[in-house]
């Protein structure tokens, strides 16, 4: 799709009142890195914050500053807030809240998603009931609802590039898409081609012109061809199809102030990066990309800058998930970035427990400490918490 006249414009814009209203007050927005620490901003307000601003609203946790500009990107025009979850199937108790409310399935965290400008996540799941199960130990689908309640949580666009994108093969994928059209609701990642399977979602947010690709470094070996897009063939775009992605990237870097790469990479329940992941990050940064984040492993991995002043997130854990109890796989949370053009001027990780299947933001102690865990996971990366020079 091409380039929109802005969010306020566009006709899949998101509600701006969620039934999670006053939750972010509750919650402490916890900054990893600080140029402007403000409110996330909301378009539905006649007052943007300023970018300048060096005034720290209450219950915000500033860990470290970085001044505007600093590292090798200069930041351009005005500053955008985008905000990131990980992977959402609604198995389980989350199926069960969005048969019984779409508009509330995603809960509290909702505020935290709804304040960005731009909102994205993983959509780990085949929306649809048709098609057969793929021969595999999990397989997760959701009905056309799961749209409603995406769109009600703040959420504007989803990757299905994933390993459960098929899990009901061409029928489910046919299913997906025609759900998701029908709905007015952006997916990236899946199509019925190659090319519109790395098409990116474009937008203009501020004035500065956003393209989101999403890409999947995880298939099953058995699946994974007749799962893979091509040319007049339905599938995923394949991280592992490196000269693809790259192309995307490059050609979305021709057309783009800002180029975001949502990859399903990882290894499950590894809290460092592979060297698979490593590896493609340099490439996809060459190419033009300025963030790379991605989910998969079930539990959080580092972030942070990469020398070559690429914001990258190796793991955003599970987010609306089925996991329960008080063990890695619940730890969760949003990661919120001001990006100015091609710069990340700005990373702040508001931390969260999935209960029930759902995110809940952390206050108070349990807010700082799962703050401090998160921010350990970055010794294993490679990355700097601030940009670097």
């Amino acid at each position: 799709m091409g380039w929109d006249r802005g969010k306020t414009s566009r006709w899949w814009a998101r509600p701006r009142s969620t039934a999670a209203g006053g939750a972010l007050a509750a919650a402490a927005v916890l900054c990893v890195t600080v140029v402007a620490c403000a409110v996330p901003y909301d378009d539905s307000k006649a007052a943007v914050p300023s970018a300048a601003s060096t005034t720290r609203p209450a219950g915000v946790i500033s860990t470290t500053t970085a001044a505007a500009g600093a590292g090798p990107r200069r930041p351009t025009g005005q500053p955008v807030t985008i905000a990131f979850g990980g992977d959402i199937h609604f198995a389980g108790a989350p199926g069960q809240r969005l048969a019984a409310d779409p508009a509330t399935a995603i809960g509290p965290i909702s505020t935290t998603l709804a304040g960005a400008d731009l909102a994205i996540a993983n959509l780990e799941t085949a929306v649809t009931d048709g098609g057969t199960p793929a021969a595999k130990e999990f397989t997760f689908r959701a009905p056309a609802s799961a749209f409603t309640a995406l769109r009600a949580a703040g959420i504007d666009v989803v990757t299905m590039a994933n390993n459960h994108g098929m899990d009901f093969g061409e029928v489910g994928l046919r299913d997906s898409l025609r759900n998701a059209a029908a709905a007015h609701y952006p997916v990236i990642g899946i199509g019925l081609d190659d090319s519109s399977a790395f098409t990116p979602y474009t937008t203009t947010v501020k004035g500065q012109r956003i393209a989101v690709i999403g890409a999947t470094q995880v298939l099953d070996d058995e699946l994974a061809a007749a799962w893979t897009a091509g040319p007049g063939k339905p599938g995923l775009a394949s991280a592992k199809q490196v000269n693809k992605l790259v192309a995307a990237v490059r050609a979305a870097r021709q057309q783009a102030d800002t180029v975001i790469v949502d990859l399903h990479w990882g290894v499950e329940q590894q809290q460092c990066p592979s060297e698979t992941q490593r590896s493609l990050v340099p490439l996809l940064a060459t190419a033009g990309a300025d963030v790379v984040v991605g989910s998969h492993a079930h539990v959080l991995l580092g972030a942070g800058w990469a020398d070559s002043g690429v914001y990258v997130d190796y793991g955003l854990g599970n987010f609306v998930f089925y996991s329960s109890g008080t063990g890695p796989n619940t730890e969760s949370g949003v990661l919120r970035l001001t990006v100015a053009g091609r710069a990340t001027t700005d990373a702040t990780w508001v931390p969260a427990r999935i209960v029930g299947g759902a995110p809940r933001p952390l206050t108070g102690a349990a807010a700082e400490q799962a703050l401090a865990r998160w921010n350990a996971l970055r010794g294993c990366t490679g990355l700097a918490p601030t940009p670097t020079d």
